[in-house]
């Protein structure tokens, strides 16, 4: 198997000074690391902060380099420069964005772990949040159309970031898929995606149960 992609210079500096503060300040800790392949495939999550990718990928670095979208109003020069280093490629998030789904298929299929949020937005709200947060099959469509496997995480604690609340994150097995391959693509994306929630919300009570 050939070696994954390796993190971009931007990604490994922030990985590099986060590790002592998110082990130190926020006391992260994670389980089921092994779960996660090294080659292409699909990391879906809960998503409750904008730094959520934060804690999911540290833990695996520098074996991965995670990928994830970004709204597409983040790439301006010189700020998209440094979002696309740090991992991102763009979304639109207003619409069925065909595009964002084609470069995920192809990152996954040259080797890269894409990060997905199925909720499709914060749960917690912010300022300006217009959008709330359901679930989407877009993860499960990725993962099947590149065929690669669809691994769920469970993320603790960034919800409370202020409060330096402890960190927790529990990656799981790959969702079974193999016997969707006779469903056409919608139904085969819905199916996958309900065992993905259930997935998801079971990792997320696990991590939390440790937390103080």
């Amino acid at each position: 198997m050939a070696r994954p992609p390796r993190p971009s210079w931007l990604y490994s500096l922030v990985a590099v000074l986060s590790w002592p503060v998110l082990r130190a300040v926020y006391r992260l800790r994670w389980t089921g690391r092994e779960h996660v392949p090294d080659g292409g495939c699909v990391l879906a999550a809960n998503h409750w902060s904008n730094f959520d990718p934060w804690p999911l990928g540290v833990p695996l670095f520098p074996r991965r380099f995670l990928r994830f979208m970004a709204k597409k109003e983040l790439f301006w020069l010189p700020l998209g420069w440094i979002v696309r280093a740090g991992g991102g490629f763009p979304v639109d998030r207003g619409m069925r964005d065909q595009q964002a789904i084609d470069t995920a298929v192809a990152l996954c299929r040259e080797g890269h772990a894409v990060v997905m949020f199925p909720e499709g937005t914060r749960r917690a709200k912010g300022l300006r949040k217009r959008h709330e947060a359901r679930w989407h099959s877009g993860a499960a469509r990725i993962a099947l159309e590149a065929g690669v496997p669809l691994v769920p995480a469970g993320i603790v604690g960034t919800d409370r970031l202020k409060r330096f609340g402890p960190l927790r994150v529990a990656y799981g097995p790959p969702i079974e898929v193999g016997d969707l391959e006779g469903l056409d693509r919608t139904e085969a994306a819905n199916v996958a995606t309900e065992r993905l929630r259930e997935a998801i919300a079971s990792l997320e009570a696990a991590a939390g149960g440790d937390s103080p």
